[in-house]
């Protein structure tokens, strides 16, 4: 039975690319790159949100500019199969952390936070023990 889902071609790839590369490239830059007009690469930029191919943008940014000099790598164990939910909502609404993924094999969640200090990390820490037990990394250079 043949697939009804639209497919991408080749310029989708090379405007995906583009985008990968830089997302803050104009429509008409990215044309340039690909040959079309920039209403056309941004026709094919909503047909590949519309695809969920594209979810969103992002930026990348230096913690370390605005004081954050500690980035840590936590996994969490959780305490009870209760503690789920109500750690997700914490996750949420904690602006130190900054990335999280929910994980099979060692531990439930695995996130990555930044702090400003020593102090400051273990305060976040602290209140992290309320959802069960933590094993922490800290970072001691950020290659790539």
């Amino acid at each position: 039975m043949p697939s009804t889902e639209p497919t991408i071609d080749e310029i989708d790839l090379r405007i995906l690319n583009s985008l990968l590369e830089d997302a803050t490239r104009s429509h008409k830059a990215i044309g340039k790159l690909v040959h079309l007009t920039g209403q056309a690469v941004g026709a094919r930029i909503r047909k590949l949100q519309d695809m969920g191919i594209i979810e969103g943008y992002t930026l990348r940014w230096n913690p370390e500019k605005l004081g954050l000099m500690i980035s840590a790598f936590i996994i969490v164990f959780l305490q009870s199969t209760e503690a789920h939910q109500s750690l997700q909502k914490y996750i949420q609404r904690t602006d130190w952390i900054t990335e999280a993924h929910r994980v099979s094999g060692e531990g439930c969640y695995w996130l990555r936070a930044q702090a400003a200090s020593t102090e400051a990390l273990t305060a976040f820490l602290d209140e992290l023990l309320q959802y069960g037990n933590y094993k922490i990394s800290i970072s001691i250079g950020k290659l790539k």
